[in-house]
């Protein structure tokens, strides 16, 4: 009897997958994609589900319990009106994390529309757009948050657009730099020999080959996006109250850690900060199974 062998799998294998299978394999195969991605599941299954099976209403308030320690009644402790830690960062993922990536969404869009239009057509329309991005870029964009956010108004919209189009510019100069490699190959020559339509021969030829580094941008702003969204919001120009929001709650209780009540803070700290390890773990996985 002859022993079964078993194989690796051959070229003529990974050429049957296809090049999006192969990703798809190359990420499963990515201790770094996988930890950031659990990281990041865990965030979003808390930001779906965390008032089931938080211990407490995140907004209800017990004085009488007001500043309490960690313990085995309040596993994070209680803030300063006697709302438990705890539940609150459970159920604080969820504005962050439906603010964030629609910002980043819309970062995309925008990002990847401006960055086809100047790397198609070149020339006069790319100085012009280019120097405009760049004069954006030029600017913090805190300082450009704030500043839209007092002249709008502070709400949810307001600051998913204002990040948003803060992140655009960012994303337009990647997407340029590779629509710019890609405007040279045949098959743009082939399809303008067509006389196919700029809108088609740009988003119909060229996005599909540019999508590699459009999703890498992607998930590189969603991490910057997280840090902006709690930054406005600890500054109080993001999410107000009574949101339980990580950046909120962070703003309105830091001034306790001189007292030695570091569990006010401390916590939702490390929820924006695992967060933020968890995107650049997954965008680090996404980057490598993109280059392999």
């Amino acid at each position: 009897m002859s022993a079964v062998q078993t194989s690796s799998p051959t070229p003529d294998d990974t050429r049957r997958r296809g090049p999006l299978a192969e990703v798809f394999y190359s990420l499963l195969r990515s201790r770094t994609f996988l930890v950031g991605f659990a990281i990041v599941l865990f965030w979003v299954a808390c930001a779906l589900l965390g008032e089931h099976f938080a211990p407490y209403d995140p907004l209800a308030d017990d004085i009488i319990n007001a500043l309490a320690p960690p313990s085995s009644e309040h596993w994070f402790g209680t803030d300063q009106i006697g709302r438990d830690v705890f539940s609150r960062v459970i159920v604080g993922s969820r504005d962050i994390l439906t603010v964030a990536p629609l910002a980043t969404l819309l970062a995309t869009v925008a990002g990847t529309a401006l960055g086809l239009l100047t790397g198609y057509f070149r020339g006069l329309v790319d100085d012009v757009v280019s120097r405009i991005l760049e004069a954006f870029m030029a600017i913090p964009v805190v300082i450009v948050a704030l500043l839209a956010i007092v002249a709008l108004g502070t709400s949810k919209t307001t600051v998913i657009v204002v990040i948003g189009l803060s992140f655009a510019p960012i994303i337009a100069r990647t997407v340029r730099s590779a629509v710019l490699a890609e405007r040279e190959l045949d098959y743009v020559a082939a399809a303008q020999l067509r006389h196919e339509s700029a809108l088609h021969t740009m988003f119909v030829e060229i996005l599909p080959n540019v999508i590699p580094p459009i999703l890498v941008e992607t998930t590189v702003r969603l991490g910057y996006a997280i840090f902006a969204v709690a930054t406005l919001s600890f500054m109080g120009f993001g999410i107000q109250p009574p949101s339980p929001d990580w950046g909120l709650s962070i703003s309105n209780n830091y001034g306790m850690i001189g007292g030695g009540f570091w569990w006010t803070v401390l916590f939702d700290a490390l929820a924006i900060a695992t967060l933020v390890i968890g995107v650049n773990l997954a965008a680090d996985g996404v980057h490598g199974a993109l280059n392999d």
